[in-house]
């Protein structure tokens, strides 16, 4: 029994984010779509179908620079400065938002796919990517940091591999990613 309610909470969890942003977007759009129709309505006796979607996307877009600018900026930096201040849960955050800007930031790390001699005595060759160059701090400096993805996983390793064994490949890094995944089920994008 105890196992279900904890399986019960752990559902919630996973699913209350998602369906508290499902209502509150439906609730948004009943209201501005019932206003806007009667605005619209009163003043130029027409209805519009698909007004309130409008009216949404505008209304997010708003919602989007308002938070931006004169919300968010300043929430992050109280934000950063608590965290700064407790050890564990810094090293924690900073780490998980290090890999998620290189997954979707501004510095985006995962875009440099290669192919990577694993086996100097046989052809076995890996995917993955490079993502640092740069590796003076470790005194090395005909080598590069490339990172592993794990099949069928989020995880993966990250190895310092000789320059000499790496090849460049030609393909999208959102496709190479897929592919390593899906432990190489998805095939490729025809072009």
């Amino acid at each position: 029994m105890k196992k279900l309610v904890n399986y019960l909470l752990q559902g919630v969890l996973y699913i209350a984010p998602l369906g508290i942003t499902a209502y509150i977007i439906y609730g948004t759009f009943t209201l501005l779509d019932g206003f806007s129709q009667q605005l619209i309505t009163k003043f130029f006796d027409i209805k519009i179908p698909g007004l309130g979607v409008f009216t949404l996307l505008i209304f997010l877009i708003l919602v989007g620079i308002l938070g931006k600018t004169f919300i968010a900026q300043p929430l992050k930096l109280v934000f950063n400065r608590i965290i700064e201040r407790i050890p564990l849960l810094n090293f924690i955050y900073t780490a998980f938002n290090d890999l998620f800007k290189a997954f979707v930031g501004k510095e985006k790390k995962f875009d440099k796919p290669v192919l990577v001699k694993v086996n100097l005595n046989s052809d076995l060759e890996k995917l993955g990517f490079i993502t640092e160059e740069n590796l003076e701090l470790l005194n090395e400096t005909d080598k590069v940091a490339v990172y592993f993805p794990h099949s069928y996983n989020f995880s993966g390793e990250l190895f310092i591999v000789p320059r000499v064994n790496i090849k460049s490949v030609n393909i999208k890094s959102s496709d190479v990613m897929k592919f390593i995944v899906s432990a190489g089920l998805t095939g490729w994008e025809k072009a």
